[in-house]
Formats: structure tokens, sequence, C-alpha cells
């Protein structure tokens, strides 16, 4: 990207001072040749006279060119759709997601299982009372959101194969155990 941008740029000044040299040679030669020529071809032209004064020629010195903002092209190619938070959460409140009863109890087994049936990363141990009587306090939302988005040393549960809902459901199905 920076070596095409470089040559691009080289390539538009180099455009920008044949064009500025084009027009002043232009100039030059328009204003050489325009005029009245009159007063030469009707004096007399004595070719015997020695010539005593030197025509010399004006050269004017070019300004330097500002530089040019170059503009990248536009990539026409639609961008891929991002989705936010906000939206995933819009769309479920529209249509809830409708889960099998055992939704939890599945999830758990797939996923949570592997950290809350030992303890692993000081997680609760599924069906420990004690374990899980701090989280208990806090309200069921909370719970939620920490399992969904992550929390402590816990990643983020929803992904593109588990949906937020499920997530909710095995976080009941965990609660389940020790209420």
């Amino acid at each position: 990207m920076i070596i095409k941008q470089s040559v691009t740029n080289k390539r538009s000044v180099g455009r920008l001072v044949l064009s500025a040299l084009g027009v002043s040679a232009l100039l030059t030669i328009s204003g050489c040749s325009s005029g009245d020529n009159t007063a030469a071809t009707d004096e007399a032209v004595d070719s015997t006279a020695p010539i005593t004064e030197v025509e010399t020629a004006v050269v004017e010195e070019i300004p330097e060119a500002e530089p040019v903002e170059v503009i990248e092209p536009v990539d026409e190619t639609p961008a891929p759709a991002e989705t936010s938070v906000d939206a995933v959460e819009v769309v479920s409140a529209a249509e809830p997601e409708v889960l099998a009863a055992d939704a939890g109890a599945k999830l758990y087994e797939a996923q949570c299982k592997v950290c809350h049936q030992n303890g692993l990363l000081n997680a609760p141990k599924y069906g420990d009372t004690a374990a899980w009587s701090t989280r208990i306090t806090k309200d069921r939302e909370t719970l939620y959101v920490h399992s969904a988005q992550g929390f402590n040393k816990m990643p983020a549960q929803v992904n593109d194969n588990v949906s937020e809902a499920q997530v909710h459901a095995a976080v009941d199905y965990m609660l389940e155990a020790v209420s």
C-alpha cells in the first residue's frame, strides 16, 4: 500500500511538472510570436550596419508547484456487516430463542463441565452450595452477563456455536443444582 502510494505520488508529481513545463513553453512561444511585427518590416534594415544591440531572451523561473493531495481510489466492495452487542440484544428481544428443556444441561455437559466439575481456575463446582453462595447473592442478570461475556478467569462463553440464550440456560441449570 505504501509502495503503491509512493509510486502514485511520484507519477502525479511528474505529470504535474510536465504539464507546467508544457504550459510555460506554450506561453513563451505564444508570447514571442504574438503581437504586431509591423515595426520590423516597416523599417529599413541595413544589413551592412554594425549590430549594436543584442536581443536577449528573458527566462522566467517557474514557481514550485504546491503539494498535490492525492486522493486514494475508494474501494467499492461492501464492508462486512459488523454485529454489535446491542444489535444481538435487539434481535434476541424481538424474537426470543426457543430452546429445548434440556438445553442448559446439554451445554453444561459439552462445555461448562470441564471447569465446573473440578473447580479449575477457581470455578465454583457444580452442586457445591458453599462455592456458589457468593455468586448466588448477586442477581441472576449479573451471572448471565459474566458467563456470556467472561469475567475474571472465565472466558466468554457466547460464540458462533453457542447463543446467549443457551448460556443463560446453562447458568440456570447450574443454579438449580445449588438451590
